[in-house]
């Protein structure tokens, strides 16, 4: 559904990440790093490990690389030592760099700011993944990312496990409660995306009962979300719209989803599962970085 969208982020990725990290730096470096120019020599050189302090899945040892590049005004040798998506344990080494010692300084916060927080969510979504596994239900994302930062936490979700909802705005028809507001209802909502969207947009709307969900369906939704449904209550909105007379129809799940219960709602029979604490709550992997002296410098 977003394989187009998916492709070209994935393209820009690497000029997304210079500019993001050039904004980064600059705010945390401002005019210069006082205290390293201060105490480090200028001609100094080190080198340092990235160290898993505690059990994760690994996502943006890119954007960590990134961070020292930038701020460099030599070449920065980053060895990564595993892969994105790999699941790591506490005490694990996942990357050295080596280099000028100030530069190394001046970008160590701003790579494992990245680094912590998009290991966070891979580490997240992978436990989302499993809850689920077995079933036919897939746990995706939301728009409910940082600001400036959503192209590289929906790579996290995709190393954890977890698919892409929309990227943007621009990226699908997804009609939710407000739309409906002011639009006049189920009905008329749709005839007016159908009226203007490209043949191959879909079109989904957002619903909060069975008869909602009945009233999508006779309109011609391609998809639905059942917002805010125990999961009871998905199970017979999903009787409903699997009956034999029933177009196909993608099922999604929102609202109230935790850990706790994500597998209810998989075994409901919801076809996507999306969560938007993979993003807007997952908390940050311990990672550190220690920096030692190069023989020589």
């Amino acid at each position: 559904m977003h394989t187009t969208r998916a492709t070209a982020e994935l393209r820009t990725l690497e000029g997304d990440l210079h500019d993001l990290l050039r904004r980064a730096l600059r705010e945390d470096v401002g005019r210069g790093d006082v205290t390293t120019a201060l105490t480090v020599p200028k001609g100094a050189r080190a080198s340092g490990t990235f160290l898993a302090k505690s059990d994760l899945v690994v996502s943006g040892l890119d954007a960590a690389r990134c961070a020292f590049e930038v701020l460099a005004d030599e070449a920065v040798e980053f060895r990564a030592y595993v892969e994105e998506g790999e699941a790591v344990r506490a005490g694990e080494p996942l990357a050295r760099v080596e280099g000028r010692a100030r530069t190394l300084l001046g970008a160590e916060r701003v790579a494992l700011n990245l680094l912590m927080r998009l290991c966070g969510v891979a580490t997240l979504t992978r436990r989302y993944a499993e809850a689920v596994a077995g079933t036919d239900a897939r746990v995706c994302d939301t728009r409910k990312t940082t600001p400036g930062l959503r192209t590289l936490e929906k790579a996290a979700v995709r190393a954890g496990g977890g698919v892409n909802h929309r990227f943007g705005l621009d990226d699908g028809i997804l009609i939710k409660d407000n739309h409906l507001a002011l639009a006049g209802g189920i009905r008329r909502a749709v005839e007016l995306a159908r009226s203007g969207a490209p043949h191959l947009l879909k079109v989904e709307v957002e619903v909060e009962s069975r008869d909602e969900l009945l009233e999508a369906l006779r309109a011609g939704a391609d998809a639905v979300l059942l917002d805010n449904m125990s999961p009871q209550e998905v199970r017979r909105c999903v009787e409903a719209a699997r009956e034999p007379e029933s177009p196909p129809v993608v099922i999604e799940v929102s609202g109230n989803v935790g850990l706790g219960n994500v597998r209810l709602y998989a075994e409901a029979g919801a076809d996507l599962i999306s969560v938007g604490a993979l993003t807007h709550s997952a908390p940050a992997a311990d990672i550190s970085l220690d920096l030692r002296p190069q023989a020589g410098s």
